[in-house]
This record gives C-alpha cells, sequence and structure tokens, in this order.
C-alpha cells in the first residue's frame, strides 16, 4: 500500500461534523465533477480513479442530501487498465450545488463561498477533500519530502494555496502540462499539512521516518568528523616523532633542557596520542601540570630546533 493511499483510507475514515462534511465534499464535488443538463435538470457526474475516493464522495451525500445516487465502474482501455469510478445524481443538483457554495444566481463558482470554510477546521476539512480527490505524498521513507495536489485550473490553485496559507504552510504553484499543482518541499510543511487535513497517523509515520533519518545522518557527521580529527592526530604525531628522531640523530637530545627531553620521551612512549591525552600522560609521568597552549608551544620548539639542523 503506497502512503498516499494510507492517507486517503485515513482522511475517508474520519468523522466529521456536519459543516465539515459539507466543506470536504464541496472540494470533492468541484474538483471531480461535471455537469449535465437534461430536461431543464441540472444533474452531476462525478469521476475519480480511486474507490476509497468514491466511496466517501458517497457517503457524504447520503449524510448531507436527500438524492438518488448511483455507483458504476469502468476499467479503462489504456495500458494502466485502471477502474473509473462514476457518482452520478441524477435529480436536479442544483439545491446540492448551492448548498455546497458552488451555485448562485451568477451561475458556478470557481471556489466556494467562505462560509462554507470559514472555520478553521472545515477549511481542512475542504483541504482533506482536495487531496482526495487529485493529492500525493511521497513515501516518507524518501528521503524528498514533497507533497502535491493537481487541480485543473488556476483559480483552484490560487484558492488552495490561500487556504493553507491561513495555517502559516508555504505551497507553491507549478504548471504541469495543462494542470496546475499546488506542492509543499520542506518537512515540517508537509508534516503539518498531513495534521491540518486530519491524516494524523500518516503524520506520525512521516515525523518517525524523518527523525530516524536526520538522527542517523547526524551520527554518521559525529562519526565522520571523529575519523578525520584521529587522522589529522596520527599526522600530526608523524610528524613530530619525525623530527625529535631526527634531534636524536644529530645527538641533540642530550643538550636539550629537561623539560624538552621530557615531551620528547612523552611523544615517543604515546605515539597516536592526542594533544590532551599527552598533556594527561606528561603530568601523571612527571608530576608537572601542563596546558595545551604549554605542551604545544614545547612541541614547536623542538620543530624549530630540528629545521635548524638542517640549515
Amino acid at each position: 500500500m503506497s502512503f498516499t493511499t494510507e492517507i486517503r483510507q485515513e482522511i475517508a475514515s474520519r468523522d466529521l461534523e456536519k459543516h465539515c462534511q459539507k466543506a470536504q465534499l464541496s472540494a470533492l464535488v468541484q474538483l471531480t465533477s461535471s455537469l449535465t443538463i437534461s430536461k431543464g435538470k441540472m444533474g452531476l457526474i462525478i469521476r475519480s480513479e480511486n474507490p476509497t475516493t468514491a466511496r466517501r464522495i458517497v457517503f457524504l451525500l447520503k449524510e448531507l442530501y436527500d438524492v438518488q445516487t448511483g455507483l458504476t465502474a469502468v476499467r479503462k482501455t489504456n495500458l494502466k487498465k485502471n477502474n473509473i469510478y462514476t457518482v452520478e445524481i441524477a435529480d436536479d443538483c442544483r439545491p446540492v450545488l448551492e448548498d455546497l457554495g458552488l451555485y448562485n444566481q451568477r451561475g458556478l463558482q470557481s471556489h466556494p463561498n467562505y462560509e462554507i470554510v470559514m472555520r478553521n477546521c472545515c477549511a481542512g476539512a475542504y483541504l482533506a477533500g482536495a487531496f482526495l480527490a487529485y493529492g500525493s505524498c511521497n513515501d516518507p521513507q524518501n528521503a524528498n519530502y514533497h507533497l502535491e495536489i493537481s487541480l485543473s485550473d488556476i483559480e483552484n490553485a490560487n484558492f488552495v494555496v490561500k487556504l493553507i496559507s491561513r495555517f502559516e504552510i508555504q505551497a507553491k504553484i507549478v504548471k504541469r502540462r495543462s494542470r496546475y499543482v499546488v506542492y509543499l518541499k520542506k518537512a515540517d510543511y508537509v508534516s503539518g499539512f498531513l495534521a491540518l487535513i486530519g491524516a494524523h497517523d500518516a503524520m506520525m509515520r512521516f515525523e518517525d521516518e524523518r527523525i530516524g533519518r536526520d538522527l542517523k545522518n547526524a551520527i554518521s557527521r559525529i562519526d565522520n568528523c571523529e575519523i578525520a580529527n584521529e587522522y589529522k592526530t596520527i599526522r600530526a604525531a608523524q610528524k613530530q616523532i619525525a623530527y625529535m628522531q631526527k634531534i636524536k640523530d644529530y645527538g641533540k637530545y642530550e643538550k636539550l633542557s629537561e623539560k624538552l627531553r621530557n615531551v620528547i620521551d612523552i611523544r615517543l612512549k604515546y605515539q597516536e596520542s592526542s594533544l590532551l591525552e599527552l598533556c594527561e600522560a606528561y603530568q601523571k609521568t612527571y608530576g608537572d601540570a601542563i596546558s595545551k597552549s604549554g605542551m604545544k608551544h614545547r612541541l614547536n620548539k623542538l620543530e624549530n630546533i630540528a629545521e635548524s639542523l638542517e640549515d
């Protein structure tokens, strides 16, 4: 089962108040239906390739209106061979469209009137209906976070973006062939949208996957950083050992001060230790505390002595 299917099924299984049912049905009817005129009556034909969406439309129509509906399925003849589910209202649907805020004296509207989505819960229900109609979301196992709703015209797209922005979620529009796609890319926006439309289980799964991936990446970065630091420490130690050995080869070891000889002895004994570990070993061996800057100063002095021997 795809993640998009999980979201649709969760949305469609939610119990809603009547005003939220109306908002959700308004989106579904607006985005998936076409009108028919027969004997002066206005009929409605609603089509969807998704059975969950089709069943939700029938359920909402029966919950809200006393209309006769018929549901049929026809198999497509193209390569995908998906079913097309058709919900038909043979009765005069004008009262239904008026109640859904999609029809008035001026005719069909590009989006429902404000009363339909005035409440925040109704705005979320409308967006849930839009997702049921033409929404999709990448699986959270994919690091490319992407949620989108494909719409037939720019007015619908602008209305959906405006509704989403009410909840401080930034959506964008891109034209893809003959359709307008409202999309979200940031993980926080996708998660917020899923919560907004009532897909709370899907949102939790999305967050679990995202947090797990972020934690794994953080651990990987820490490991890489530790490996890089360890490699840097080993290279520095090898360089120090080389010039200390040169001092000994030139017979200059005995002529050094006691503190410098002690540094050489500690480094040659602990050849893979970091600067801090050298300081701790020095104090433990000689009973004399030394800071990292003090140890570094003595190491630099020994390096200068080794370089002067070459000259």
